[in-house]
């Protein structure tokens, strides 16, 4: 029997299902509440979402633990890996702020009405259309408004953080305002299921990378247990203190990776001090 057959022994069609009926009423529900405060300009539309996506982690079973300090200067352009699309439940539960995605996210059935309810950013990828994305982003920076980006431009298996993009970072060069621009690289890792280590047979049930179908993938990441994901807030910078897009790119992602290694090897440690605790 295959390690991914014996893993989806480990989870429970009747949890996904009650998991997701409650997510569904619940998202359903508050839908027309967010498109109401949209209309009106009140200052909910902004708290909603950050009380949605922590509803969102508890429902679906997720224990999120931080590290650092975030950053409360405001505009900041928060600069994170990717490893699942709940890294937009866990971010968005710590982090008043909006989403950077590309265009194809917007056209996604539930998934993309939620983005442009919260005002997700949408990157266009053909060439004509980067400097309009790139205005819309500084225009959100130059407003106060904090930004969540995602610079490697897809998602991995969260045991390496695949390289920035440095183009991504343009914005940070353009972006207007009273108030400087503060970048600070977060590193997320998804390190335990069920208070076990996650190893090789569960992470590819939560991490979302390559060719893996949404549906599927999604049912088997709430028919799981309780997943641990460890958030580190790491030390922010000030955009105009960085020479240029490169350099910044290559700052965040030393930081980020830097991150992501520790957390694993914490976890890993953790096991080799007190083996008879798992």
């Amino acid at each position: 029997m295959s390690d991914i057959a014996v893993a989806s022994g480990l989870g429970s069609n009747f949890r996904a299902l009650c998991r997701l009926l409650v997510y569904l009423t619940l998202t359903l529900s508050l839908i027309p509440l967010q498109m109401l405060l949209l209309l009106l300009r009140l200052p909910g539309r902004y708290r909603l979402p950050l009380w949605y996506h922590g509803a969102t982690c508890f429902l679906m079973g997720i224990k999120v633990v931080t590290r650092g300090k975030r950053s409360v200067q405001q505009p900041t352009l928060f600069v994170s890996n990717h490893v699942s699309y709940l890294d937009i439940s866990v971010l968005g539960s710590l982090i008043d702020g909006h989403f950077v995605a590309k265009s194809e996210v917007g056209s996604w059935p539930l998934f993309g009405v939620l983005a442009k309810l919260s005002g997700t950013v949408f990157i266009q990828r053909r060439r004509h259309k980067s400097n309009e994305s790139r205005e819309n982003m500084a225009r959100r920076l130059g407003d106060g408004r904090d930004l969540i980006l995602f610079p490697e431009g897809t998602s991995s298996d969260g045991t390496r953080v695949l390289p920035f993009k440095s183009a991504l970072f343009s914005v940070a060069q353009v972006a207007e305002g009273d108030s400087p621009l503060m970048v600070q690289p977060i590193s997320i890792t998804y390190t335990r299921l069920d208070g076990m280590p996650m190893g090789r047979l569960w992470r590819p049930f939560y991490a979302w990378y390559g060719d893996m179908e949404l549906p599927g993938h999604l049912w088997h990441a709430l028919a799981m247990g309780i997943l641990t994901v460890e958030v580190e807030f790491l030390e922010p910078v000030e955009a105009s203190t960085l020479a240029n897009r490169k350099v910044m790119a290559t700052h965040c992602h030393g930081l980020v990776a830097r991150g992501v290694s520790n957390a694993l090897s914490g976890c890993q440690l953790q096991v080799a001090s007190d083996p008879n605790k798992w």
